[in-house]
């Protein structure tokens, strides 16, 4: 069974895109080589935190959290989350047995923790392996790629990862 952390009026809202589309549009449409070389930078101490809160579920009560992590992921992501189409995040979850890996859908606010075995929304299914690794602290999936990320920001490019 999935462990949903948002629920209650957040459930019953229409989903938050997980950016700021207005803010995305505004910003300038990356080439294709810029976008590769936007995907392997460093990413920011702020927003590896941001991620790294999701299993706290201080977001399920703390509005100022939920803002937080969405404003991290707006900072570090604007220019790619139209352009590579990120489908997600998924990670360890630290919530202890029998829960996996958990995740955070583009599709809107929903964080979901999964237990060993329970199989995530397809497109994110295929970053598990790779979450559940040591070396990386989070799995950025994007609609033709992965990004694996480690505690320290830097990245991997895992290509054609469908």
């Amino acid at each position: 069974m999935v462990r949903r952390l948002l629920n209650g009026t957040e459930a019953a809202s229409p989903a938050v895109p997980l950016l700021d589309r207005a803010r995305a549009a505004s910003t300038t449409t990356l080439s294709a080589p810029a976008r590769l070389q936007r995907l392997r930078e460093r990413r920011s101490a702020a927003y590896l935190q941001a991620v790294a809160q999701l299993d706290a579920g201080t977001h399920v009560h703390d509005r100022q959290a939920m803002d937080a992590l969405k404003a991290a992921i707006d900072q570090e992501l604007a220019a790619l989350i139209d352009s590579e189409q990120l489908q997600g995040i998924v990670a360890r979850c630290h919530l202890g047995d029998p829960y996996e890996v958990h995740t955070l859908q583009s599709s809107g606010w929903i964080i979901d923790h999964f237990k060993f075995g329970q199989p995530l929304p397809l497109m994110l299914e295929r970053a598990r392996t790779l979450a559940v690794h040591p070396a990386y602290a989070f799995i950025e999936v994007y609609a033709h790629r992965m990004v694996a990320v480690m505690s320290s920001g830097q990245t991997a490019i895992i290509e054609g990862a469908t």
